[in-house]
């Protein structure tokens, strides 16, 4: 089976691409999603090996979406638009599909796919990503995980502190939680995420960090779990 994700804000195109999905056995449609901020969202927790794209879209349009994706999976692009063909190719698109879509060019685009899919290279483990991507204005930003201090959560945003500059996004603090290495960030109290090697010292009940002056709270419940991360 081939984990594959719609993408597309228009909800007549959405309905007709799952029906299609639906009748393609070696397809397994994960999600349907209106924009690429949501498609974000299931990219970074599920693995998706073809996605079906729009191209003009609100916001990010779909070829920017490619654009911005680290090892994006593989793309047929849907649209009505017939005039960014070749710079979909040159994202490597499988195919470009161009609206209204029959069923009949559906399952060609879609058998391609399968051919393609199906004889790639054994999977080899990929490598931990470096970095999260998250909603800043109409774009996506890439933000290293070396850059980030520590997150802040305020109801349903977050503001996350880098060294000279702040980035404030709509994201809950369970989601960017289950997005960051456990290796490297810890929570230590119920606002505030930390990465561990920009601690310089924890003094009482809070902490301390490089090149920052501000002084972070540990929570009761989190102290214990901060301690035994350096041993103590």
């Amino acid at each position: 089976m081939i984990n594959c994700l719609i993408i597309d804000d228009e909800p007549f195109a959405r309905e007709l691409l799952q029906s299609y999905v639906a009748q393609m056995p070696s397809l397994n449609l994960v999600a349907s999603c209106e924009h690429v901020f949501e498609a974000l969202e299931v990219l970074q927790q599920q693995r998706i090996d073809l996605l079906f794209s729009d191209i003009n879209m609100p916001q990010v349009n779909g070829l920017e979406f490619i654009r911005s994706l680290h090892n994006a999976p593989y793309v047929i692009f849907v649209t009505a638009s017939p005039h960014h063909a070749l710079e979909g190719y040159e994202l490597d698109a499988l195919d470009y599909v161009v609206k209204p879509v029959s069923f009949p060019r559906f399952m060609k685009a879609v058998n391609k796919a399968l051919t393609v899919v199906n004889s790639r290279p054994a999977a080899v483990a990929a490598p931990e990503p470096q970095f999260l991507f998250v909603k800043e204005g109409h774009s996506l930003r890439r933000v290293l995980f070396d850059e980030i201090y520590y997150i802040e959560g305020m109801k349903d945003y977050i503001r996350i502190v880098l060294k000279n500059q702040m980035i404030i996004t709509y994201l809950r603090m369970s989601r960017v939680e289950d997005q960051l290495p456990a290796a490297r960030f810890i929570r230590i109290q119920k606002s505030y995420i930390v990465r561990l090697d920009a601690i310089r010292a924890i003094s009482g009940n809070e902490v301390e960090l490089y090149d920052l002056p501000e002084k972070l709270p540990i929570g009761k419940q989190h102290k214990e779990a901060l301690l035994a991360q350096f041993g103590l």
